[in-house]
């Protein structure tokens, strides 16, 4: 099995490091993730500058790993379209370091990423490992390495990925698994204004997570209670519930 393994978090985090080196237990490995940190770029790609790819090598290993300038979405694209000689079997993205519940999944590189594998024909899976602090990524990397030989022989619909959040617990703490909608995340953002050695203004952005109602069919409630969450994600937005009705309000040019 081929595994093409990407994250959000910059190819020298601990996160990608860990689960590569428990996948390669599974399958042959292809590390192509970015050269820094890019988290919450979404599903964005490199148009209007050149994207830098170097030959890296990858901690103690010896995977063969790519150090990519654009965005996760980017450094998935580049790897199958021009650097890899087969498409791969299964993208996994991650461990991201900090959830992707609800509706942050809009936002995540993580997500996007492995979005971006099953746009071009292969599996996908977004690893994630619930928390920011005290992270210890060794069950997150053995789930997915379970999952992902499970996924081995499994049908999933073409344009679907499997999101998975981990709580930041021991194993022993660690509840089952759920297999999950998405909840709803929301923030009270601000803009702290300051001021550059050069007089300018410049915004940093500044998130409160606002408590919202869950309910137990969720992955944010999975997650509050120690639940491994599960969510089958796909790229199709369309509402077509609401299709039907739309066609009745008679738009014409």
């Amino acid at each position: 099995m081929k595994i093409l393994i990407t994250n959000d978090d910059g190819i020298g985090a601990e996160g990608i490091y860990k689960l590569a080196c428990e996948l390669s237990k599974v399958g042959d490995i292809f590390i192509a993730a970015p050269d820094r940190q890019r988290s919450a770029t979404g599903h964005g790609i490199t148009m209007h500058e050149p994207l830098r790819a170097r030959k890296v090598t990858f901690f103690d290993t010896d995977f063969e790993a790519w150090s990519i300038s654009g965005t996760p979405a980017d450094c998935v694209k580049l790897a199958i379209e021009s650097i890899m000689d087969k498409r791969p079997d299964i993208v996994v993205s991650g461990i991201n370091n900090g959830p992707n519940l609800g509706t942050d999944v809009l936002y995540s590189g993580t997500v996007s990423a492995a979005m971006e594998g099953v746009l071009l024909g292969s599996k996908g899976i977004a690893m994630s490992l619930a928390g920011f602090k005290n992270l210890d990524y060794t069950y997150a990397a053995k789930f997915a390495r379970k999952l992902v030989e499970n996924l081995n022989d499994k049908n999933i619909p073409e344009d679907t990925l499997l999101n998975v959040n981990i709580p930041n617990c021991s194993e022993d703490e660690i509840k089952g698994v759920e297999i999950t909608n998405l909840g709803v995340r929301r923030y009270k953002s601000s803009y702290m204004e300051r001021v550059d050695p050069r007089g300018e203004r410049y915004f940093w952005l500044e998130g409160e997570l606002v408590d919202i109602e869950n309910g137990t069919d969720t992955d944010v409630h999975a997650i509050d209670n120690n639940m491994v969450s599960i969510t089958p994600l796909h790229f199709d937005l369309t509402k077509n519930s609401l299709i039907k009705e739309v066609e009745k309000w008679n738009i014409s040019i």
